[in-house]
């Protein structure tokens, strides 16, 4: 079955503000340029099945995490982003090699946390995967005491 193109997108170029004020007064503008281009080269994919991560100017980096290996979705909305209907979406993975994924200054807008969560839950359904959660209580030991 063909991967379906969910969405696709880079991070918005508000997060180089700070950069881009700086280089008004202080710094050369080739800084600008290299932190606008790193920022526009970033770019995710969502697909029915993963997410793409391809990185790089020059040299190009792609990372995949497939969805149902994600355990936890949260996003966040500091002041400053919500001043420009932005966030940040922190995925938690149980991939020794991906482990925190965050995708930040996405659009609000594009509705990306509901996509993702519907997503990880396909994909989980359809791979027949589930999370195990087990809780191990304080001063409780595998150990035989002996009285």
């Amino acid at each position: 079955m063909p991967e379906d193109i969910l969405w696709k997108g880079t991070s918005s170029q508000v997060k180089n503000f700070w950069l881009f004020v700086s280089c008004i007064f202080l710094l050369p503008i080739p800084w600008a340029f290299a932190a606008w281009l790193q920022t526009k080269c970033r770019v995710y994919t969502l697909t029915s099945e993963r997410l793409l991560i391809e990185s790089g100017v020059f040299n190009k980096k792609h990372e995949t995490l497939e969805l149902y290996r994600v355990r936890d979705l949260q996003h966040t909305e500091p002041f400053f982003l919500r001043l420009f209907g932005l966030q940040n979406i922190h995925l938690l993975a149980t991939d020794l090699t991906t482990g925190n994924i965050v995708l930040d200054y996405l659009p609000k807008a594009a509705g990306l946390p509901d996509k993702l969560r519907a997503q990880i839950e396909t994909c989980r359904g359809r791979k027949g995967v589930r999370e195990l959660g087990i809780d191990i209580e304080p001063g409780i030991s595998g150990d035989i005491q002996q009285s």
